[in-house]
């Protein structure tokens, strides 16, 4: 006879939602209740990765090992050289990978992961120091690490006990203290973490300098003090900066006119025909340096409500300028 297809029961909001707030309070309790099992052999895990003059080795099996990658990815981008290594591949050739300078991270819920038990007499011969994530405190895993972190939870949030849930989470916050143990013993800088990170939001804010999103050469609109204010207009316009400095033959930046001088002017019933741009100038412009970063010139604008920055050398001469719009599509704002 063939088989019944199995019937999905009625779907109850309310039981969805008291699930996932006793999700929410079991896995708190769990990492809360770390705390009181977090001494010593934490401080000297700490303590051996920090001195590694190889790399932090992370291993575990199935949700652990999931886990681990993100654990070993969080300390690389930290500054802690580590990486992954899959306990299975390992036995078929990926342990060449692993050297005595080494530290092996090995994560385990019971510490009897067949696949990370069966590698240990290796690991051991190899001689790296080996710590262990478990909450098998008896476990094969424990009995042969150096050190041991104890990640036991009374219950997984999962109503069958069975899905590793809340002692995932427990190994997710170890390995995360760990992270941030180490970048703090490290002196590791947010100027650090954007080098590691240098195509995410606060790589482009920590490491984009003026000199690379600023305006040079061609596209600088310039005048000579004595330039009337047609010839000005037209370079305001050609270089569709709503804006241009002033500069004496040396290259030296003497001031600015913008749009708004312009319409300040007008409002004010200036004649401007036999204007020259020196007379007509803003002669105290805001100006930075290229070497600054992009994100001070952003912060320049908006304080002082302006859409554009000049750009000048030591000798304050003209090497360039800054538009809000160059700003947004370096994304750094």
């Amino acid at each position: 006879m063939p088989q019944k297809t199995p019937t999905t029961p009625p779907f109850d909001a309310a039981r969805a939602l008291r699930l996932a707030h006793d999700t929410f309070d079991i896995e708190a309790s769990a990492v809360l209740g770390l705390k009181a099992r977090t001494g010593d052999s934490f401080a000297r895990a700490v303590e051996q990765m920090l001195h590694c003059t190889g790399r932090v080795v992370v291993m575990g099996m199935g949700k652990s090992g999931h886990v681990g990658r993100k654990i070993a990815a969080t300390l690389a981008s930290t500054g802690t050289p580590a990486m992954f290594v899959h306990p299975a591949e390992a036995s078929h050739g990926d342990l060449g990978m692993v050297t005595a300078h080494d530290v092996v991270l090995a994560i385990s819920n019971s510490g009897e992961s067949d696949e990370l038990t069966a590698i240990l007499p290796v690991l051991k011969r190899l001689g790296m120091p080996l710590v262990a994530i478990t909450g098998g405190g008896q476990s094969t895993l424990a009995r042969n690490a150096a050190l041991v972190l104890d990640s036991g939870v009374d219950k997984e949030a999962c109503p069958l006990n069975l899905a590793p849930t809340a002692s995932t989470t427990a190994q997710l916050a170890l390995g995360d203290a760990l992270a941030v143990a180490l970048l703090d013993a490290r002196g590791f800088r947010a100027e650090d973490f954007a080098r590691s990170h240098p195509g995410g939001a606060l790589g482009r804010k920590l490491l984009t300098q003026i000199s690379d999103v600023m305006r040079s050469g061609e596209a600088l609109p310039q005048v000579a003090p004595y330039a009337n204010l047609g010839t000005l207009m037209r370079e305001m316009s050609r270089k569709g900066l709503g804006a241009s400095a002033v500069v004496a033959p040396d290259g030296a930046l003497l001031g600015i006119f913008t749009d708004g001088d312009l319409r300040r002017l007008v409002e004010a019933g200036t004649d401007l025909r036999q204007a020259t741009a020196g007379e007509i100038m803003f002669t105290r412009p805001r100006t930075l340096r290229p070497d600054v970063l992009a994100v001070d010139a952003a912060v320049l604008m908006e304080t002082h409500r302006i859409t554009c920055v000049l750009v000048v050398d030591d000798a304050h001469r003209l090497v360039g300028a800054v538009h809000i719009g160059d700003l947004m599509r370096a994304k750094v704002i």
